[in-house]
């Protein structure tokens, strides 16, 4: 048990560490108060950790960040006068500076008055501070705040239902004024779960199926009678054989999630986000691990379809189930270590999957699905640990789990492919166009139906007399599978796949185009900048559905200002599979379609791509690092900017660069979709 201790005490620590990093942040609130007749104020208060002082608003030119507070009003409301600083800042000549500053220390209070001319509406607060210590100072902070209004009974205000806000709600306090009052905005450099939840809980789903199948695998399933016989094997009161099968699940789930939380945890708290979202982008992104992910998926199909065997060093496994014979929780604990290590030739690319799929710059998203995973694989284990009978009534290992084997082969094959497009897209190679990529799995799928009817046999599958209903449901789902590609090879858009497809455009043939599916991004190539020039970057990225736009951001707001019309910011990636099915599911609405090509001027900013720019379109950052890829440049500005690491992101921004309605991520509603586009509108319209 000590020896544990020691093991898991670096883990403890890292976790204490990165509390103590993160509780260095402003703490934002909002509050509401009611002045007379359909006036109101909006408080912004701020609670700044000690020792550091915040600045006050200034502005001081040439010198240190002051506080700025934008408000945005929606529909129905108006503000009036300017923000006001409500606390009063201790003020005092700076030498550095040589001017005098204000600041605020522990509290900062600031207000906004406004008028309720509606039942309810919402005003949109952007915020940017600085804090310092008496040594040092953290780079510049912002975020953006949503407070929601509703108007007092009584007033001329509430009796106006028409231009109710959606999704206003009274929180009942005296007043009947909601403003989100409990709404806090811890903010340090934090990120956003711009894949929406939605997107999450597809990857928990995800991961816990794949825990739950990889328990069918042969490497895995063999280890089913260890267990039981292990437990069989235990002595003591039926409570304590409970409370060692119980451990015995978690230290499963323990080995499977905590090395990558510790990875996450310490590039977080050596580097901050920045470090964290660079290794996370790097590694979905980049070529070398993109290229040996596919490598590594390629041979475990071969090792699966019987050309060799994959299995741990002797020496690991072996050592490690010695030590599972020793009494207490060092033997529960090494006796999880040697089935995590035996089954790893089976789990390695599940769990590789698993990762790459929630590796978009998010923080939590890679542990709460490693979590999820390690739960779903540990759950049988423990349950055969507490009822060690349960063995008798399981199948006897055999020549079906050889089957399951060669049908995870034909999978791993069709999924491997998926990191060799990736790095294909973003670096331009042009080896794995569309057409290439669907014959690849047309053929795999294909092949995969022979086998599961007896057509193809492998060296180490056993006699098939007949063919079982199980076997005969898995074939005829998977050539219907091989149905559904197939009109993809003439252009067939193929949503259900769109996430995992190369994008259409790179399709060399599309049956009524009469040539290259590129000539639907053509259009994009034709609209000119203000300065009669073809848009930055045009001639190696291209917008879906022959939309046209920009992929560079300066040029599309100067082109914007130009025509008179809102600006639409795309924060995509080639290697973006929620992206691709948010442009072939919602984008591809007629009515999307049509808003975004009248009503918009669309820029799309790829994150992952490798194009190394001119020198004089390089980017320093804050701690000094220069940045030379379009790609890193357009991840630093969403981060710098929205907080953001994850795709898709969607900005709606109006005149002077302001954000017109709150930005929107992964969420394949249509509707909701049309009316964000409107409001967005409809805001840039109230500009004027």
């Amino acid at each position: 048990m000590h020896n544990l201790f020691r093991t898991l005490l670096p883990a403890i620590t890292a976790l204490f560490a990165f509390t103590a990093a993160t509780a260095q942040s402003v703490n934002w609130k909002s509050s509401v108060e009611h002045l007379e007749g359909d006036a109101y104020r909006i408080i912004l208060e701020a609670s700044i950790p000690a020792p550091y002082h915040m600045y006050d608003m200034g502005p001081y030119e040439g010198g240190p960040n002051a506080t700025t507070i934008t408000f945005t009003p929606g529909e129905g409301v108006t503000l009036e006068g300017g923000v006001e600083q409500l606390s009063t800042p201790e003020r005092h000549y700076d030498k550095t500076f040589e001017m005098e500053i204000g600041t605020f220390a522990g509290k900062a209070r600031f207000a906004q008055k406004v008028k309720l001319t509606a039942a309810k509406a919402a005003v949109t607060a952007e915020l940017e501070w600085m804090i310092c210590d008496d040594t040092s100072c953290m780079p510049p902070e912002d975020t953006q705040m949503t407070v929601e209004l509703t108007a007092q009974p009584g007033t001329a205000a509430a009796g106006n239902t028409a231009a109710t806000v959606e999704n206003g709600a009274a929180d009942g306090k005296s007043g009947g004024v909601s403003a989100t009052a409990a709404h806090d905005a811890t903010v340090a450099p934090t990120q956003k779960d711009a894949a929406g939840n939605g997107t999450l809980w597809a990857l928990i789903i995800e991961a816990i199926l794949w825990g739950f199948a990889a328990l069918l695998t042969p490497c895995v399933f063999p280890m089913v009678p260890m267990t039981v016989s292990f437990f069989m094997k235990s002595s003591g009161s039926p409570a304590m054989g409970r409370f060692r099968a119980g451990m015995y699940g978690f230290f499963i789930v323990a080995l499977y999630t905590l090395p990558i939380a510790a990875i996450i945890l310490i590039t977080r708290i050596v580097g901050g986000d920045a470090v964290t979202a660079d290794i996370f982008n790097w590694l979905a992104t980049h070529w070398l691990p993109n290229v040996l992910f596919f490598l590594v998926f390629m041979v475990f199909a071969a090792s699966f379809f019987g050309a060799f065997e994959i299995t741990m060093p002797s020496w690991m496994v072996n050592k490690s189930d010695s030590k599972a014979d020793s009494k207490g929780l060092a033997g529960i604990f090494f006796m999880a270590l040697t089935l995590v290590l035996v089954s790893f030739s089976c789990t390695g690319p599940i769990v590789g999957s698993v990762l790459i799929k929630s590796t978009a710059g998010e923080f939590w998203s890679p542990i709460v699905t490693m979590l999820a995973f390690s739960v779903a694989f540990a759950l049988p284990f423990t349950i055969f640990a507490f009822f060690p009978s349960v063995l008798k009534k399981l199948p006897k290992s055999g020549g079906w789990l050889n089957s399951v084997k060669v049908v995870l082969g034909f999978i791993e094959v069709a999924l491997g492919m998926k990191f060799l497009s990736v790095a294909d897209q973003t670096y331009h190679w042009g080896l794995l166009d569309r057409e290439i990529y669907l014959a690849v799995w047309i053929v795999t799928f294909s092949l995969l139906g022979l086998y599961l009817l007896g057509k193809i046999k492998f060296a180490h599958d056993s006699d098939m007399p007949y063919l079982g209903v199980g076997r005969l449901a898995l074939a005829i789902i998977t050539f219907s599978f091989v149905v559904y590609l197939i009109p993809g090879m003439w252009g067939a858009p193929l949503k259900g796949l769109s996430g995992y497809l190369p994008p259409l455009h790179t399709q060399d043939f599309v049956v009524g185009q009469g040539g290259p599916a590129a000539t639907a991004g053509e259009d994009a190539r034709m609209l000119l900048t203000v300065d009669g020039k073809k848009p930055k970057h045009s001639d190696f990225l291209h917008l879906p559905h022959g939309l046209e736009g920009f992929f560079d951001l300066k040029e599309a707001e100067a082109y914007a200002a130009k025509v008179g019309k809102p600006l639409f910011i795309d924060f995509t990636g080639h290697g973006c599979v929620n992206c691709r099915e948010m442009e072939a599911r919602v984008w591809s609405d007629p009515q999307v379609l049509d808003i975004l090509r009248n009503d918009y001027v669309i820029v799309a900013l790829y994150s992952d791509d490798k194009k190394v720019l001119p020198e004089n379109e390089w980017v320093t950052t804050d701690s000094g690092k220069v940045l030379k890829s379009l790609g890193k440049i357009n991840s630093y500005f969403a981060l710098k900017t929205f907080g953001v690491n994850a795709q898709p992101y969607y900005v709606l921004q109006g005149r002077n660069g302001k954000t017109l309605v709150p930005p929107r991520g992964y969420d394949l509603n249509v509707d909701g979709f049309v009316k964000f586009l409107k409001s967005g509108v409809e805001a840039y319209d109230a500009q004027k």
